[in-house]
C-alpha cells in the first residue's frame, strides 16, 4: 500500500459503486446496501445508474467503467451477504474494520446498534470517506418541490465509530487501536475485506500478528482474500494496460491458497471454521453454478479466537 497511500483508494470507489449498483436489484432479502450510493459523487453514479438501468454506454471509457462496475456487483454480493451474516451471528461489542475503505456497515445495519467500530484505513482515504459523509449529510431530496426540505442526515446504526488512520505498511496497528480506545479484553469481531491482495505477505504477517495480541477469547475473525489464478492475472493486467483508474496504481502484492492462509491464521491462534469460494456462495444465492474468474478466486474465511 506503499505507492497508494498518498492518495484515497479508487479500489474503494470501485467496491462501493458495485455494492450501489446491486442494492435492491440482486439476491433481494439476502442482499442489501442503501447506503453506498450517497458516499458516491456525481460522477461516480454515472455508470452505476447504467449497470442498474442494464444499458451498456457507447464509446470505449463509458463502456470500461460501466463493465468494470457490473463486474465488481457480481462479487460484492456473495461477499457482502457471507460476511454479514457472519456479523450478525456473532454479535460483536467491538468490531473493528480493516482496510475499511467506504464500508457503510457501521450506518446499515442495525444488528450493530451495541457494537462500538473502529475503522481502520489509510489517513488519506479516511480523509476522503470522512468528506463524503458530509457531502452525504448535506445533500438534498432532488426534485424542483423537494429543493426546500432540510439535508438528509446519514445516521449510525452502530453505537459509535471511530476512525483510526493506520498505514499497514509502516505503522504500528497495536498502538494505533490502543490510542483510539480498542479494550483487548473484550472479545473482537475482526473483518479484513478486501485489503489483503494489496499488502505484501510480510504485511499480512504483521497484521495478524498486532490482531492476534488484541484478541480476547471469544473473537471472530471474518477475512476476506484472493487465491492464484493465472486468469484473475492476464484479467487485472489487461484492466491496467487499458487505464482503468481503479486498479492502475493499485497493484495485487499477495495472494494465499486456503491452506497457506488455514496455517497462518493457526500460526496466530486462530482456528478456521469456514472457507467457501464466491462462486460458491453466489450459487448458494440462487445465482449460476459458473461464474466469472473473480468469483472462483476470491474467498470468504471466518475464524475463531481463543477459547475462554
Amino acid at each position: 500500500m506503499n505507492e497508494i497511500g498518498r492518495a484515497a483508494s479508487r479500489t474503494a470507489v470501485l467496491v462501493c459503486q458495485g455494492r450501489a449498483a446491486a442494492d435492491g436489484s440482486v439476491a433481494v432479502g439476502r442482499f442489501s446496501d442503501p447506503v453506498a450510493v450517497r458516499l458516491l459523487r456525481a460522477e461516480e453514479r454515472t455508470p452505476v445508474d447504467d449497470v442498474r438501468a442494464g444499458v451498456p454506454p457507447q464509446g470505449w471509457p463509458a463502456r470500461s467503467r460501466y463493465e468494470s462496475v457490473r463486474a465488481c456487483a457480481e462479487v460484492m454480493v456473495p461477499r457482502t451477504v457471507a460476511i454479514d451474516e457472519a456479523l450478525r451471528a456473532c454479535r460483536p461489542r467491538q468490531l473493528v474494520i480493516l482496510g475499511a475503505g467506504l464500508d457503510t456497515r457501521a450506518w446499515r445495519l442495525p444488528e450493530l446498534a451495541q457494537t462500538d467500530v473502529w475503522e481502520v484505513d489509510h489517513p488519506a482515504s479516511q480523509q476522503d470517506k470522512r468528506a463524503r459523509l458530509a457531502e452525504a449529510a448535506s445533500q438534498r431530496p432532488q426534485g424542483p418541490e423537494e429543493s426546500e426540505r432540510p439535508a438528509v442526515e446519514l445516521p449510525v446504526a452502530a453505537r459509535s465509530v471511530r476512525f483510526t488512520p493506520v498505514d499497514f505498511s509502516v505503522d504500528d496497528l497495536g498502538a494505533a487501536l490502543e490510542g483510539a480506545g480498542h479494550d483487548p479484553s473484550v472479545p473482537t469481531a475482526w473483518l479484513w475485506e478486501g485489503a489483503v491482495p494489496y499488502l505484501t505477505r510480510d504485511e499480512v504477517r504483521a497484521t495478524l500478528a498486532a490482531l492476534a495480541a488484541r484478541t480476547a477469547p471469544g473473537s471472530v475473525l471474518v477475512v476476506n482474500y484472493q487465491t492464484p489464478s493465472a486468469r484473475a492475472a492476464v484479467g487485472r493486467l489487461l484492466t491496467r494496460v487499458a487505464g482503468n483508474a481503479s486498479t492502475s496504481g493499485e497493484p495485487w502484492r499477495s495472494l494465499w491458497k486456503p491452506q497457506a492462509m488455514a496455517a497462518l491464521l493457526t500460526e496466530h491462534g486462530l482456528r478456521v471454521v469456514s472457507d467457501n469460494d464466491l462462486q460458491s456462495l453466489t450459487h448458494a444465492l440462487g445465482g449460476p453454478a459458473r461464474g466469472r474468474t473473480s468469483l472462483r478466486s476470491g474467498r470468504v474465511a471466518v475464524a475463531e479466537g481463543p477459547k475462554a
